[in-house]
């Protein structure tokens, strides 16, 4: 990825993170984009002190005018836009549907739907001046299944998955491709918090997958570099499982 331009949100931590750091040892110069401008920082301070280059920028992908501002940012500084993973994304605690308070879904559902659909808005406008690039969208293993307690993420990862595969067949003819990834349950911040809080179970996670074990965030990454490559350049809006075996059981 020598000197391709490679755009992260959710980058502070976890798979975005991991991807920042893979993406960035192969030569690419990254924008890790977070909330937390500081954590995004503390990845970038990583990259550089490998001899890389990248800046962190802050960035609420709910909000249309922070994603265009970091996106348009990107470009000025680096010139172009090649690659983008669209990671952001949260998980509330187990909540049965009707228990559910709307504030509740709607933030799911903005953070984890809306939030997609605005990196994509605003990378495209500049991907298709070049004619080309290669977007990778955060789904899960809850867009493949259902899950109980978690409808809000359910639909929403369900719905990276259709935002994914209509863009691709909207942008393919021009020269971009959008795929997504579906991790399972990763060895990431967040899920050691659902770990702590006992809103998972590590027991009966590692083995429900037929893989015996979590997966690690490097593994996610490996499976977005390929999706950015030229390796996987007649991959078209395809939802890639990086779960352990767990959604073809």
């Amino acid at each position: 990825m020598n000197e391709q331009v490679v755009f992260v949100t959710g980058g502070a931590m976890g798979m975005g993170e991991a991807v920042a750091l893979l993406a960035a040892e192969r030569g690419a110069k990254i924008v890790v984009t977070d909330m937390n401008e500081k954590a995004a920082q503390v990845v970038v301070d990583k990259i550089t002190a490998n001899g890389g280059e990248a800046m962190a920028l802050k960035c609420n992908v709910t909000s249309a005018d922070e994603v265009k501002a970091a996106i348009d940012r990107t470009v000025t500084v680096y010139g172009k836009l090649d690659a983008a993973f669209n990671n952001a994304g949260i998980m509330l605690p187990n909540t049965n549907t009707a228990e559910m308070s709307e504030e509740d879904f709607d933030k799911v559902v903005s953070i984890n739907l809306k939030g997609v659909w605005l990196c994509m808005k605003y990378e495209l406008q500049h991907m298709q001046k070049q004619g080309s690039g290669a977007i990778v969208n955060n789904s899960s293993i809850g867009g493949l299944v259902g899950g109980a307690g978690r409808s809000a993420y359910i639909a929403a990862k369900h719905g990276v998955l259709g935002l994914t595969k209509s863009a691709a067949i909207e942008y393919a003819p021009k020269g971009i491709r959008i795929n997504a990834v579906c991790p399972g349950t990763i060895e990431t911040p967040m899920v050691d918090k659902m770990f702590a809080d006992g809103d998972l179970s590590r027991e009966a996670t590692t083995e429900g997958a037929p893989a015996k074990r979590l997966g690690k965030a490097s593994e996610v990454a490996d499976a977005v570099l390929w999706l950015f490559s030229p390796a996987s350049s007649y991959v078209i809006g395809q939802p890639i499982s990086v779960d352990g075996g767990l959604s073809i059981i």
